[in-house]
């Protein structure tokens, strides 16, 4: 009732929705209970977002030294495992962060409860047993009560010489049940779920891959009489062997973050990576098998992280459910559908970029490109706070805590904008000085100076839009984070024919950022209005 009250108070002080962005604003540096929540699970993951694409920095370094031509096989066999492993695994690794953080929530609140109720019953029981005896037998009741507790906290001050009996007698039957429930393992039915599909997934990858491999690089430009087509081929062909550890790994991944641990995942993957790099000067050189060599040094990494993360979870988690009936495919299937999606219109609008600059020329796609990198990195660092958000919300829903969500809401939206602004000075700059490292072309330089203002202006909108999809996960508002963006696709497909066509290399970038801030009205809007699961922001409770 005091909650309710509170929150109420609350509506008539924010009663217009959208302003509830600007609440608290001045604590958005503030290290409270709150602020470290969200800086414990959004920096190991920001982190082991990153550890994999340095680790690939390196991986190209010593591809490198093979020659350009097995440096361009193995870029264009990257691209297409990639694209592959973000379309099948982003839903699923969404969904289980946010349904892990649900069960795990709404189970420790239902063990609390029930440890409650079964104490209250045994409290009167005995009272009613009291009340039965006659007043001189409730005396005597009371006065060996009274004697059986002294003599207990005596036992309690001499050592015993038999350790076990004085456990056993020290320790209440409810205490003991309650230590053995917080340490053993959790029935967690999602987490189950979400590695049966993962597993599924990659072995249904690897075959595609595997099957279609000449098919997807000729789709990719690599002709049958290319020099690259060999090499190519052998890459990916031994890389697409680790697609079943690598959506395992990942889909261990959103278990971990929906249990709100994300260092064991950057244990993990550190541990992967640095494997990879020792492994990748061995077997290219040493054994001499070159980019074969490559592939099977990742793959083994891979095998590595997933065997790491598989360790640590049996210790938390019952992997095998009780029954089958309590695995949850239909609900994965059903909110994996409406992910995925989105994911292919997401992608479409990026591809599409790429392609409306290719036909301008190779010197404006590769500053293009070189922009393009630098502008989404952004993401690494946003990721971090979207996890938070998502984890944090969807525990603070399954509670029914909308005072806690809406705070959690803020304090990363608020987060991501600050760090997007901190992105565009340091972007800006940066790209400005630096971009000499990635190309000595006098006019690629001359272009890429011209994407600047986009690329660092930018980074505080794609920040927003990157946190929003943790805060509309976190509230496992799917269906409007699908359909949003397939609106959102649809606008930004006829910017950028439109943009491109009449203002060329410029026109690319006005239609991306009228893409990217399309994504960051989209989650305005459903926050801002109050409606969905946010229709509590209106002064209505949900159900």
């Amino acid at each position: 009732m005091a909650d309710t009250t509170d929150l109420h108070s609350q509506q008539s002080k924010w009663r217009i929705p959208v302003f509830v962005f600007f609440k608290d604003a001045r604590l958005v540096f503030k290290m409270d209970s709150l602020g470290l929540e969200i800086i414990q699970i959004a920096l190991p993951a920001a982190l082991a977002l990153a550890a994999d694409p340095i680790a690939s920095l390196i991986d190209t370094a010593f591809i490198g030294r093979l020659g350009a031509v097995e440096l361009a096989a193995v870029g264009v066999s990257i691209a297409i495992f990639n694209q592959a492993s973000k379309i099948t695994i982003f839903p699923l690794v969404s969904i289980t962060t946010s349904f892990v953080a649900e069960e795990e929530t709404i189970g420790r609140v239902t063990n609390g409860e029930e440890q409650k109720a079964e104490n209250s019953e045994k409290s009167s029981a005995k009272d009613s047993e009291m009340k039965q005896l006659k007043p001189e037998e409730a005396m005597l009741e009371n006065l060996e009560k009274g004697a059986s507790t002294n003599t207990t906290t005596d036992i309690k001050r001499e050592p015993s010489s038999d350790n076990n009996s004085s456990a056993t007698t020290c320790k209440s039957p409810s205490l003991m049940e309650s230590k053995k429930l917080s340490k053993g393992k959790r029935h967690i039915p999602s987490a189950s779920t979400a590695l049966i599909i993962g597993a599924f997934l990659g072995l249904i990858q690897a075959i595609f891959l595997v099957l279609g491999v000449k098919p997807l690089l000729h789709i990719m430009g690599v002709k049958s009489n290319s020099p690259m087509m060999n090499p190519a081929q052998k890459y990916l062909t031994l890389r697409s062997l680790g697609a079943p550890a690598v959506l395992l790994s990942l889909a261990m991944q959103g278990v971990f973050r929906g249990l709100k641990d994300t260092k064991t995942p950057l244990y993990a993957t550190v541990a992967g990576d640095l494997t990879n790099i020792i492994l990748d000067p061995i077997f290219i050189f040493v054994c001499r098998l070159g980019v074969s060599g490559a592939a099977i040094a990742h793959v083994l990494s891979q095998y590595l992280i997933s065997f790491i993360l598989l360790v640590k979870l049996m210790k938390q988690v019952h992997l095998v459910p009780p029954s089958l009936r309590d695995l949850q495919f239909s609900r994965f299937l059903k909110n994996g559908f409406y992910l995925l999606t989105r994911v292919i219109a997401a992608t479409i609008c990026v591809t599409l970029a790429a392609s409306m600059a290719a036909r301008l020329g190779s010197t404006p796609m590769a500053a293009f490109q070189i922009c393009l990198q630098i502008w989404l990195t952004s993401s690494l660092l946003a990721d971090g706070l979207a996890v938070a958000g998502q984890a944090i919300l969807a525990c603070a829903f399954a509670e029914k805590d909308y005072k806690k969500a809406t705070a959690a809401a803020n304090r990363v939206l608020q987060m991501g904008f600050v760090l997007g602004l901190g992105l565009a000075v340091f972007v800006g700059v940066g790209l400005y000085f630096g971009s000499g490292i990635f190309s000595k072309d006098v006019h690629v330089i001359h272009i890429i100076n011209i994407g600047i203002p986009f690329v660092a202006a930018t980074q505080p909108i794609n920040s927003l839009a990157f946190v929003f999809d943790g805060v509309n996960f976190g509230a496992s508002d799917f269906i409007y984070s699908a359909y949003s963006m397939v609106l959102v696709a649809i606008a930004s497909i006829a910017s950028l024919f439109f943009l491109s066509n009449s203002n060329g290399f410029v026109g690319i970038w006005i239609a991306l950022t009228i893409y990217m801030g399309l994504r960051t009205f989209a989650g305005v809007w459903r926050m801002g209005t109050g409606t969905g699961p946010w229709g509590f922001l209106k002064g209505r409770l949900l159900p």
